[in-house]
């Protein structure tokens, strides 16, 4: 349940298909353009509002971000970082960890961090050199 949850709340709601106003009157859900899923899931927020032992979480208030009114991260004023730098030092620990149990410890190590699509196949004057070569035998000349 917990990795569920954790799906939606690092994507933000609105990226797994949640809406970006509030939901004011549960007739109001009937005219949301989202998928069945999504609206399963604002209307058990809704549902579950109405409950008086669910009332202090406000789950009728926040229900078109899936009943959570937060942020997924939160940061105290005293010990602050971004969530680059988060993401940055635990991909340190990690190659540092497959570097330590290959025994390249002593190895620097490259890391790719951006990839770009460079084409797919030859280009046509490559196809066409490559097709004579073949043909050819791979000699040049004859």
């Amino acid at each position: 349940m917990a990795g569920y949850i954790a799906k939606y709340a690092t994507k933000g709601a609105e990226s797994a298909g949640a809406v970006d106003g509030r939901i004011r009157h549960a007739r109001d859900m009937v005219m949301l353009p989202v998928r069945a899923h999504v609206l399963r899931m604002i209307g058990t927020c809704w549902w579950l509002g109405g409950l008086p032992e669910f009332a202090p979480l406000g789950l009728r208030r926040w229900a078109h971000m899936l009943g959570y009114g937060g942020h997924f991260s939160t940061k105290s004023r005293r010990y602050s970082t971004t969530l680059t730098a988060l993401r940055q030092a635990r991909a340190d620990h990690r190659a540092e960890q497959q570097r330590a149990s290959l025994g390249l410890t002593d190895h620097r190590t490259v890391t790719v961090g951006r990839w770009r699509y460079a084409g797919r196949g030859y280009s046509p004057e490559a196809a066409l050199l490559a097709a004579s070569v073949r043909e050819g035998g791979g000699r040049h000349g004859a």
